[in-house]
């Protein structure tokens, strides 16, 4: 295969901006300190616990009443917490293996009720934005008549408040520069407004170009509202970055800024979500962040494939109102006219449906991305493609995949081969061995990381920023788009399985000979699988 396709689907010719781009990578200093300070903040609480029953040694007897009796608690409120068995298995290997700390970390970290007067405020504003999706039943019944199997994945979705759209035109893009390219050309035909939202924004060649287009459009009078995770940019942006946008005149949100309720640990919920809206009518959602090993502009793990999808339609009203949604949370307030970003043109009648979906740790224990995933494994018929960075998922999720297998469905799962974080590598590979055991075929990307978050299956898949971890699932604030229309998946599946012809596949004779220390390390991490 020609090394250049490596590099996406456009032609060099095609990429007027990309190929004149010089990637770098900056760290900043004061964004390295804060995160440092933070984390000294909450070692100091770990070891404030961990040496506590040293100076309370004295008094081991009545330690050892309290303890009994604390046990019982924990074990209690274990069983009856509708959490993930995973987690709860976690919590109680946490307290056998420090029994006074252990305990003492679980009420403060462990128990719902540390975070939710913070979830209450952030899920009364997300019902508030939730009010102006409204579903058009006629949508629904068309549907329904087409595609009857398919549909009840779309009753589940309306059921959480994801209406079904219709009159969309959708492009993939199967690597980030391609997404960065469309996107270019996109926010220079902005006349109204642009609603941007990243996990990580990285000074840099990329942020260059985006901030000098966005800079035009705030001189043309375009509205810019620009929202990003406190974590995602504090170790790449200078630490004036949130004051320079807003002195330039745009309107800036941080989420969950990291030294708030570092008492909770409140600061491990972060949003993921990556979003772009353009005047209400065109979408852009994917992997892909503000940063420029995204694009390949600079070398990190080999290369690096991402995805994305850029929607013009009826759909995009689902983005904008994700997006406004976490606006308000950021805010901490509702402030935002929704109306006033309604599309602002109508869109000719097609048969290209998409449910815009997320949600987040507020939700906990209901997830609707984590039970539409489950019910895409369930539903396919013929094939399940799946790309993750992560493979980290949960007995139940193991068991569909297993299930579809024996059910004869071709399921495949593509990781990286060169890994971003070692640890959830190592948990990633040792979730390999019942799948593998059992019929599933997985794909290591040889020439680098692949950090596209896709799932398709026979005429539908999401496309979006979720991992197939607890993390995502559980911890952060994700979205995505559910696409129905055959030519898209199509496109998608052709992708994949180009793909696959530059990765390698996993036997599970491979896997059941990897070295014991490998073996040793994957038990340890996978004790801790859902709290890291």
């Amino acid at each position: 295969m020609d090394g250049k396709k490596f590099k996406g689907v456009l032609e060099d010719k095609d990429k007027e901006v990309i190929t004149e781009l010089k990637g770098q990578i900056k760290s900043s200093l004061s964004g390295f300190l804060r995160v440092c300070l933070v984390g000294i903040l909450v070692l100091l609480q770990f070891i404030l616990i961990m040496v506590l029953p040293f100076i309370l040694s004295d008094f081991t007897v009545y330690f050892y009443i309290v303890l009994e009796i604390s046990s019982i608690i924990v074990i209690l409120s274990l069983i009856n917490d509708n959490r993930s068995p995973s987690y709860k298995i976690s919590w109680i290997c946490i307290c056998l293996m420090l029994p006074i700390s252990g305990h003492i970390m679980y009420v403060l970290w462990g128990k719902t009720d540390s975070k939710k007067k913070i979830e209450k405020k952030v899920l009364w504003l997300l019902r508030h934005g939730a009010e102006f999706l409204e579903q058009d039943p006629a949508v629904v019944e068309e549907y329904e008549e087409n595609f009857v199997f398919r549909s009840k994945m779309v009753h589940f979705l309306n059921s959480e408040g994801f209406p079904l759209f219709k009159n969309n035109q959708i492009e993939y893009y199967p690597m980030g520069e391609d997404a960065f390219e469309a996107l270019f050309k996109d926010l220079k035909k902005a006349e109204k407004f642009i609603l941007m939202n990243f996990f990580i924004v990285a000074e840099g060649a990329l942020w260059d170009t985006i901030h000098e287009i966005l800079l035009d459009k705030l001189h043309a009078g375009v509205e810019v509202k620009f929202m990003y995770d406190d974590f995602g940019a504090a170790l790449r942006t200078n630490k004036n970055f949130k004051r320079q946008l807003e002195e330039e005149g745009f309107e800036v949100r941080v989420f969950n800024p990291i030294h708030r309720y570092t008492d909770k640990l409140y600061m491990n919920y972060r949003s993921h979500q990556k979003i772009v809206v353009i005047d209400g009518n065109v979408g852009y959602t994917g992997g892909f962040n503000l940063a420029d090993e995204y694009a390949n502009l600079v070398e990190r793990f080999g290369v690096w494939k991402d995805n994305g999808v850029r929607i013009e339609g009826d759909a995009v009203w689902g983005l904008t109102v994700t997006f406004l949604q976490m606006w308000e949370v950021c805010s901490e307030k509702i402030e935002v006219i929704f109306a006033k970003y309604r599309p602002s043109k109508v869109f000719p009648p097609n048969h290209v449906y998409c449910q815009m979906i997320s949600d987040g740790p507020a939700n906990n224990p209901d997830n609707p991305i984590e039970s539409i995933y489950r019910q895409m494994i369930h539903y396919s018929t013929r094939y399940l493609y799946i790309t993750t960075p992560y493979l980290v998922i949960e007995s139940d999720m193991q068991d569909a995949l297993v299930c579809a297998v024996k059910s004869g469905v071709d399921v495949r799962i593509i990781t990286p081969f060169i890994p971003d974080k070692k640890n959830v590598k190592l948990l990633t590979n040792y979730n390999y061995g019942f799948l593998l055991k059992n019929g599933v075929r997985i794909f290591e990307y040889l020439p680098g990381f692949i950090h596209a978050k896709t799932i398709i299956s026979d005429g539908c898949g999401i496309v979006g920023t979720i991992n197939m971890d607890y993390r995502s699932f559980y911890l952060h604030y994700e979205n995505g788009v559910w696409i129905s229309d055959y030519d898209t998946i199509r496109i998608i599946k052709e992708d994949l399985l180009h793909t696959i012809e530059q990765c390698k596949e996993i036997t599970y004779e491979e896997w059941k000979n990897r070295p014991a220390i490998m073996k040793l390390q994957q038990g340890f991490l996978n004790v801790f699988s859902t709290l890291m």
